[in-house]
């Protein structure tokens, strides 16, 4: 049997954010991104007002309370543009911070610091974003037993760092990609006759696990007849079935069928998750909720770099 591989939501945020982020797939994003800012001609503004290299220094400020998240990733930013600046950290990465609190201070030529005041800005605050709204959506189920999972609904490039403001925010990481876990979904099973689909699943899932290197294997299910066939693969079989677009009613039925059945297998909902939604849905007794809005829709938090005397 393939060995599995390390589990991304058991580490400490240093040792996630490692995991989920090579330093090449950050010196490569961060050097596209000053590319498309400075061009061949670099930053006009500055060079026509003579600014120079005058060392200065500033402080990233919250304008709005939320969840810092990003830090991490600045020193390598940093080196995308410079090797003249430096930057202190106040609040890390997870540490909620309220309205007019510095987070981190940056030092250096004030041509550098202004080349790489957007960028940073526009890494900090995406990220603080969306470890603010995960914090939001993990409180709203704080008094049930369901954890807050992130989905793929991420931008190119910034996956391992979207997926690390998750985990900053107190959720947890599902797939980190196609490559390290089976998710067999609707478009999969869409010519599997149903009467055989235990049969099916169960032959072609074990031969998965001996194949690769697997975090967990998961079938998505939208009916309860669904459901109770894939309880009946033999144990081991299945980690996770995720209930699509089921309402809360149907929900709980699904827990009773699975405590029933397989008690081994956590269940996942997923499909339409709002905060309105979440405390419904984390009631009916589910082991986890995927929420896509965490990296698709979650908004900026508001930070600024506010320049010291």
């Amino acid at each position: 049997m393939s060995e599995t591989l390390p589990d991304i939501n058991a580490m400490p945020l240093e040792q996630a954010f490692h995991a989920l982020n090579s330093a090449g797939s950050l010196r490569t994003l961060f050097r596209l991104a000053r590319d498309e800012d400075l061009g061949a001609m670099g930053d006009v503004t500055t060079r026509a007002l003579l600014l120079g290299d005058a060392r200065v220094q500033a402080q990233v400020v919250a304008r709005r309370p939320g969840v810092i998240c990003g830090w991490r990733a600045v020193p390598a930013l940093i080196d995308a543009y410079t090797s003249a600046c430096s930057v202190d950290t106040v609040m890390p990465d997870g540490g909620e911070i309220d309205t007019a609190i510095a987070a981190g201070i940056v030092r250096g030529p004030q041509e550098d610091l202004l080349a790489l005041e957007r960028p940073m800005l526009n890494l900090l605050c995406h990220l603080s974003g969306i470890a603010t709204l995960t914090r939001r959506f993990v409180r709203a189920v704080s008094a049930t037993g369901a954890r807050i999972f992130d989905t793929r609904k991420t931008m190119p490039g910034w996956r391992g760092l979207e997926k690390y403001a998750v985990r900053c925010g107190g959720g947890f990481c599902h797939r980190l990609g196609l490559y390290d876990a089976v998710l067999v979904k609707d478009n999969h099973l869409a010519a599997v006759n149903p009467s055989e689909l235990t049969l099916w699943l169960s032959e072609r899932l074990a031969q998965a696990r001996e194949q690769f290197a697997l975090r967990f294997v998961e079938v998505e299910v939208d009916s309860l007849v669904q459901l109770r066939a894939v309880l009946a693969c033999p144990p081991g079989i299945v980690d996770v079935i995720l209930l699509d677009n089921m309402a809360p009613a149907d929900m709980r039925r699904a827990v009773a069928m699975r405590d029933d059945l397989n008690e081994s297998v956590e269940l996942e909902a997923s499909g339409g998750v709002t905060l309105d939604t979440i405390g419904a849905i984390a009631a009916s007794g589910v082991d986890r909720v995927a929420v896509g809005a965490l990296t698709h829709s979650a908004a900026h938090l508001d930070l600024g770099l506010d320049f010291l005397p």
